[in-house]
């Protein structure tokens, strides 16, 4: 996946973002396109729950997007991205300005998680080491 930036621009489907607390118990939440920034990182927002937590204790996640309409056919088509947070900002006016929607229930603090992309897959196969 060379330009990530175009991809998720231009691609509807759904994501997934896993992570995992210090002793390795997994979590999977729905979480929207990746925001692209600068030098090729990769940012989410997200409020202070089970997520943002396990980032405290493991810097590590990978996130799952199934292209839409992927499972119309026979072949699933999408992308794996892996992840190193690098740095996490709260309530900041860039955060705020990113936001692609709001709502009444959003008043909580939000944090604005950005990570390294260590390496992309495909959805399906790829080696390891792609």
């Amino acid at each position: 996946m060379n330009d990530l930036a175009t991809y998720f621009e231009t691609i509807a489907g759904t994501g997934v973002l896993s992570t995992a607390d210090e002793s390795g118990i997994v979590d999977a939440a729905v979480f929207a396109r990746p925001h692209m920034l600068e030098g090729g990182t990769v940012a989410f927002i997200m409020p202070d729950h089970v997520t943002h937590r396990n980032l405290q204790e493991n810097p590590h996640a990978v996130y799952l997007f199934i292209e839409e309409h992927a499972s119309d056919s026979k072949e699933w088509h999408g992308t794996r991205l892996y992840l190193t947070k690098i740095h996490e900002e709260k309530d900041t006016e860039r955060l705020y300005a990113m936001r692609r929607r709001t709502s009444e229930k959003d008043r909580e603090s939000r944090f604005l998680v950005v990570f390294r992309v260590d390496r992309a897959r495909p959805l399906v196969g790829g080696d390891l080491d792609a």
